[in-house]
């Protein structure tokens, strides 16, 4: 699938959140986590079907508002983690939007099922040989 990255990442939202975690005074008081937003419903790049494939491929990512929810906070800076939560995207939607090859399925060779009837043929000849004898 070839979409549009210039027209799919003006769509995009972002938010500069402070990041958790350990990095003393610094992590504090300043936002360097970026969250990503993209409505996918609401989206003008992509198609009914691709918008119904990205909320299938991504359900556990997408909130009940239909709203892809991504972040980084990878790096202490956040021009890069906005570039890494960006990439992190076009990854995601790229992967959606791939069209899954249609599984056939093989069928078992005949000289295997033989192989496994002799298999268990010898099998049950071995455990009846354990058997104590029937005097009838």
């Amino acid at each position: 699938m070839d979409i549009n990255q210039e027209a799919l990442i003006s769509e995009l939202t972002f938010k500069a959140v402070r990041s958790s975690g350990s990095g003393g005074q610094h992590v504090n008081k300043v936002a360097t986590k970026v969250e990503l937003f993209f409505d996918v419903m609401a989206s003008k790049v992509l198609e009914e079907d691709e918008k119904q494939r990205v909320l299938e491929a991504l359900s556990n990512r997408v909130n009940k508002g239909q709203v892809l929810l991504l972040y980084s906070d990878d790096s202490r800076s956040q021009f890069k983690n906005k570039n890494l939560v960006i990439q992190k995207f076009l990854n995601l939607i790229e992967e959606a939007l791939e069209a899954q090859k249609e599984r056939v399925p093989t069928k078992i060779p005949k000289g295997v099922k033989k192989k496994r009837l002799q298999d268990k043929r010898k099998q049950s000849e071995k455990k009846s040989f354990r058997k104590p004898p029937s005097l009838n």
